[in-house]
């Protein structure tokens, strides 16, 4: 590390510490909730998707859902003169998610050479902060679409999406609701999407999904579905190749392209998606749950790898806050 750089990663480890208040930022530290708030906003403000789901701090490490609303009808009648007494709706029997917030750790490292380069900004700090934070950000919608366990001890060479990390929304959705899954159709093992398939178009099978969802769920403005790219890509392909035929097969593909539907509902792009699948819900029905005052913090100088390493973790935990409010189709093959 280059002397000027030093210089400007000191002034970092002091500013960090001071603002934790510790003594050393170069020591484990428990990161203050004023801070853990600030770093939690800097990670959901990475990511345009983050941005429109929920993200919350929460005090206890396992609980249920908390972000559920009245999600189920209570208007009703009752006939008192009868002797009859009425009978408030009990929202605690809708089906609802609970959480375990499992240590996850966010560990990076920044060679030498890069702090070099960066050393010379007048923002350092903030370069450094932001590169952490979107890495955190992406990294946490990748466990919540691949997301199937959390073991002990992970393995990013087997498993390259992180599936071992946490358990994610549709891992949730799999194991809790299995009514709302469709993973085969006619052909064991798979959905099939084509001509002879069992839909013939990708709309059929969105708009069919839609059925899955509670019935006061099913006419609701804010659900979106959220697709593979690659299916996306073989429905707008179809669509622009057929537009010259005819003014009405045109407006269909300029509706395919500009406006982004399927099935009548808007097209979600998140990064990270199953391959094959189709998740039908709202964005305000996926949550990550983080535990207050659980981030830890250690910024450590390894001149033996010729880098800085800032080893982080926090209490997270992945949760589907209405599950009569999901739909996922996987195994989407087309024929």
């Amino acid at each position: 590390m280059r002397n000027e750089t030093r210089l400007v990663y000191n002034v970092m480890l002091t500013h960090v510490a001071k603002l934790n208040g510790v003594p050393n930022a170069a020591e484990s530290f428990s990161v203050t909730p004023s801070v853990q708030q600030k770093l939690e906003t800097a990670v959901q403000e990475s990511s345009d998707f983050l941005k429109r789901i929920n993200v919350i701090g929460v005090n206890d490490q396992e609980g249920d859902a908390i972000a559920l609303g009245v999600n189920g009808p209570t208007a009703s009648r009752t006939n008192t003169a009868g002797g009859n007494r009425r009978n408030p709706a009990n929202v605690a029997d809708l089906k609802k998610d609970s959480y375990s917030c499992k240590k996850t750790d966010f560990d990076t490292s920044f060679p030498y050479q890069l702090l070099d380069a960066w050393a010379k900004f007048p923002d350092f700090q903030v370069r450094l902060a932001n590169s952490i934070a979107q890495r955190q950000g992406l990294d946490r919608i990748m466990i919540g679409f691949n997301g199937t366990s959390a073991a002990a001890a992970t393995d990013r060479a087997t498993n390259p999406l992180l599936q071992d990390v946490n358990i994610g929304w549709l891992q949730k959705i799999r194991v809790a609701a299995p009514e709302r899954v469709l993973d085969e159709g006619a052909t064991p093992g798979k959905v099939t999407v084509g001509a002879t398939g069992d839909y013939k178009t990708l709309d059929g099978l969105v708009f069919d999904a839609i059925q899955m969802l509670d019935p006061w769920h099913r006419k609701r403005t804010d659900l979106v579905a959220i697709v593979d790219r690659a299916l996306l890509h073989d429905k707008q392909l179809a669509a622009v190749e057929k537009g010259a035929a005819s003014n009405q097969e045109e407006n269909a593909a300029d509706e395919v392209i500009t406006k982004g539907r399927v099935g009548g509902l808007k097209i979600e792009d998140a990064p990270f998606f199953i391959e094959g699948g189709v998740l039908v819900t709202t964005l305000a029905n996926l949550s990550i749950y983080w535990q207050e005052s659980a981030r830890r913090r250690h910024l450590k100088d390894e001149p033996e790898y010729d880098r800085i390493a800032d080893y982080q973790s926090s209490n997270d935990a992945y949760v589907v806050e209405d599950l009569g409010l999901v739909a996922l189709v996987e195994n989407i093959e087309r024929v």
